[in-house]
């Protein structure tokens, strides 16, 4: 049997409380010289009352703590979010753990390395499944841990506006509590398209896909983002065969072109994986696993009308995600959100509608639910900003300067803009678009490695010489972005670039022949 997977793309303790009338979560650890006591917030229960406890909650809160602010957290009982439970984090110990069996079934590979692996590779589901599960429940436990040393009160309830200004109501136990500025960090969920019947059992979202409950022979991904991607890049290491359902006319639609196409020959074409484009999968309907298959009716994504039908053994939906912000109270405040998304400006604060909206007082939102950058970093990043603007200092984050990476074998990473929409913004803002590449078949390490496959593409203005963007692909683009992204946030120029020395022989000498091409030099 074959595994499918298709996606329609459309586009994260014990405190105590600072009042006498509040009843402790759990046993005080705090002493009468704690930061609580010497608190800003007056009349009010906290100083900052934050609404989630994901990655960008968690972040807002240990830095408005290091800000001395009295800080309480709701967490949903689900600190660490969808990036610690069920995204960022169990999904790289899949893939881990995955890639290590594609590893060592890759006979030749090993064999140019002098090595033979005797017998059949195997894996025990169960035991790739229980390594992300104790993963995901460690960092979970550090992220508690860390808001329980800096004192920050947790409400285990799900926090909702009541309508009245400085107000969050537990919605588990109806308690209102009180605080001087309020931060909305609710998060996103699995987005599930119209006639997608899911029981995350045969047809699940990534929450499901997580668990591992099966390895099914074939699986059909609806939707090739990063998601589809990294799910795509499990199931064919352990031995499933994929097929990519994209309504748009290209796979890889949000990535670079050049970079897509690269990833299209490394990532698919060498593995058992097809796909159809163009489509809308119209109408899933679970199966029973190994009794009934699941099928999935595709349309034309213009005309409509029926193309194909499917059977698989199983479906993941990976068709994006939407802002977990519905009956948050959003409608009794005054704030009028467009498909879930909460409008902003670049200092977090919340408006009340997405074209001309004016400010909420003392309301914040960062992450998923304001769609400025769906990453869990961006979160954190924004989190950070609003307690500096709820402290005095302005602040607005660069979000072209935040990175991104999808964590295939080989890796994909980029910053800034697609080619295809620097050369609009060059045009748009009158200079001249530069790029260079760097390949990683000419690099040292990548070949000890035997891993000379991939390129790193940098893009900058001829005019000033600063970097606009980076798009890598290969073994280890992740780390390798971080330096581009530093360039791009300090404003460095491919001239100062050019004329760093990377440590030899390492994988970043990718971009240093990037940078020095740039500038008409040569890299070793």
């Amino acid at each position: 049997m074959r595994f499918f997977i298709a996606s329609t793309l459309i586009t994260a303790a014990s405190a105590f409380s600072p009042t006498s009338n509040k009843t402790p979560l759990r046993p005080s650890t705090i002493n009468s010289n704690s930061a609580l006591d010497a608190s800003k917030c007056g009349n009010f229960d906290f100083d900052v009352i934050i609404v989630g406890c994901g990655v960008g909650g968690h972040g807002a809160a240990l830095h408005a703590r290091g800000q001395s602010l009295t800080t309480a957290v709701f967490s949903g009982q689900d600190v660490g979010g969808t990036c610690v439970n069920r995204g960022c984090v169990p999904s790289k110990a899949l893939l881990a753990a995955s890639g290590r069996v594609r590893e060592m079934q890759a006979e030749q590979h090993l064999s140019e390395f002098g090595i033979t692996v005797e017998g059949e590779v195997t894996f025990d589901r169960e035991k790739v499944a229980a390594h992300a599960k104790q993963l995901a429940n460690k960092i979970k436990g550090n992220l508690e841990g860390s808001l329980v040393a800096l004192e920050v009160d947790i409400v285990d309830g799900r926090g909702v506006l009541t309508g009245k200004p400085n107000e969050v109501k537990d919605e588990s136990s109806g308690k209102v509590y009180t605080a001087k500025d309020i931060i909305l960090a609710p998060g996103s969920v699995p987005f599930v398209p119209p006639g997608v019947t899911v029981d995350e059992k045969t047809v699940y979202t990534s929450d499901g896909a997580l668990e591992l409950q099966s390895v099914p022979e074939w699986v059909a991904i609806i939707g090739s983002g990063y998601i589809g991607l990294e799910f795509s890049d499990v199931y064919t290491a352990l031995g499933s065969e994929v097929t990519f359902i994209e309504a748009l006319p290209m796979l890889m639609p949000t990535f670079d072109r050049e970079i897509a196409k690269q990833a299209e020959r490394l990532l698919i074409r060498e593995r058992p994986i097809d796909y159809r484009l163009g489509v809308f999968a119209s109408k899933v309907t679970p199966g029973i696993p190994g009794v009934k298959p699941v099928t999935i009716e595709m349309i034309d994504a213009v005309t409509k009308e029926h193309v194909e039908t499917l059977e698989v053994d199983a479906a993941m939906v990976a068709t994006g995600r939407v802002p977990n912000t519905a009956n948050m109270g959003l409608e009794d405040t005054g704030i009028e959100a467009q498909r879930g998304f909460i409008a902003v400006n670049d200092k977090m604060q919340v408006l009340t509608k997405h074209d001309d909206g004016e400010v909420v007082p003392n309301v914040y939102c960062i992450g998923d639910a304001n769609g400025k950058m769906m990453l869990a970093h961006a979160a954190s990043a924004q989190g950070i900003s609003a307690v500096e603007n709820i402290c005095g200092r302005t602040h607005a984050v660069n979000h072209d300067a935040i990175p991104a990476a999808c964590f295939t074998h080989p890796e994909i990473a980029m910053v800034g803009p697609t080619e295809e929409q620097a050369i609009v913004l060059a045009e748009k803002e009158g200079w001249t678009l530069g790029k260079s590449q760097g390949s990683f078949r000419a690099n040292s390490k990548a070949l000890a490695e035997l891993e000379g496959n991939g390129m790193a593409k940098v893009l900058y203005n001829k005019e000033t010489g600063k970097v606009v963007a980076v798009h890598i692909i290969g073994i280890h683009a992740a780390d390798l972005i971080q330096e581009c992204a530093n360039a791009v946030a300090a404003g460095t120029t491919v001239q100062e670039l050019s004329m760093m020395v990377h440590t030899h022989p390492t994988l970043c000498e990718v971009l240093d022949e990037a940078f020095k091409g740039a500038v008409g030099m040569s890299a070793h």
